[in-house]
């Protein structure tokens, strides 16, 4: 099991909808990133600084990290500061914490997708997890003890929680890949700009599947873009990608995925080069691997090295 952090407004409605979420298998409440440890609830309403947050357990095998955070968005409003519903204040600031670097890297690339999908900024706050304690019993699955009791969140969202559709293909991809690279070509997340691998790397050489090791991208066709991603003009062949309408986020966009392994690759757009087709591929690192000219003959992939330029 994997566990995250997760605050937004009334722990008391929050953690009753995570917990009705396919592959959520633990919830508790409890007191986080504050100014003490082991806070009571009076010290937390009279300002010690800590988030009223949910500790989630979650089955990696049914949900990944950012298809559990697509769902965490849909019960906040995701530009709110300090508020949630009726519920003003410091304890009820909306917050990602994590326990680890990589789910952090993954995290910061979801908060940029959705904040290119909102009209005002997202007020979302990504830290690493630095004190959490459980909530007095009284606190813990408050809801379902009391069915009347109040929440923030609408029973609509509740619904869509437990509808939701989660589960993931795995196929020991999980032993073989980063946690990067695994959510981004499996889960379909992205990365945070600028920081991955092949952002400002330029060369000579092919780009293949991670996955499936098939090739799809030359660096003859790669080009600066300042989109903070790697960026190419074409694919080797159109043959060796597919491509499809992507509503989500409330954009609309072409998502480009290998016609191989179905590993999410990124986006294509039109606002390429003019002189090189007018296409930009705006690509994960974390679906890549690189492999340099010099071992191309070596690794399987010499019929390529006529495109390199």
């Amino acid at each position: 099991m994997k566990t995250i952090y997760l605050a937004g407004g009334c722990f008391w409605g929050l953690q009753k909808y995570l917990s009705l979420i396919p592959g959520v298998v633990a919830t508790e409440v409890g007191y986080a990133n504050g100014a003490t440890a082991n806070p009571t609830y009076g010290q937390v309403c009279a300002g010690s600084g800590h988030a009223e947050t949910v500790r989630v357990e979650y089955d990696e095998n049914i949900i990944t990290l950012t298809r559990l955070l697509d769902l965490y968005a849909d019960a906040i409003d995701p530009t709110a500061v300090n508020r949630q519903g009726a519920d003003i204040g410091v304890q009820y600031r909306t917050s990602i914490y994590c326990g680890n670097e990589a789910d952090r890297e993954i995290a910061a690339g979801w908060l940029v997708l959705l904040g290119e999908s909102l009209a005002e900024p997202a007020a979302i706050e990504l830290k690493p997890i630095k004190n959490y304690s459980p909530a007095e019993a009284y606190h813990q699955n408050y809801l379902d003890r009391n069915p009347g009791g109040y929440c923030h969140i609408g029973n609509d969202k509740f619904a869509r929680a437990k509808n939701a559709v989660c589960d993931v293909k795995d196929d020991g991809l999980r032993e073989r890949l980063t946690p990067m690279q695994y959510e981004v070509a499996v889960g379909g997340a992205t990365e945070p700009p600028f920081r991955n691998a092949y952002c400002d790397h330029f060369e000579p050489g092919i780009y293949v599947d991670i996955i499936s090791g098939k090739p799809l991208f030359v660096s003859t066709d790669k080009f600066e873009s300042g989109c903070g991603w790697p960026a190419f003009s074409k694919p080797i062949d159109d043959a060796f990608i597919k491509k499809f309408a992507d509503c989500s986020y409330g954009r609309h966009r072409t998502e480009v995925r290998a016609s191989d392994s179905d590993a999410h690759l990124g986006h294509v757009f039109n606002d390429g080069p003019a002189e090189l087709g007018g296409l930009r591929y705006c690509i994960n690192s974390a679906s890549l691997r690189f492999v340099p000219k010099a071992e191309m003959e070596r690794g399987g992939y010499g019929a390529y090295l006529r495109l390199i330029r």
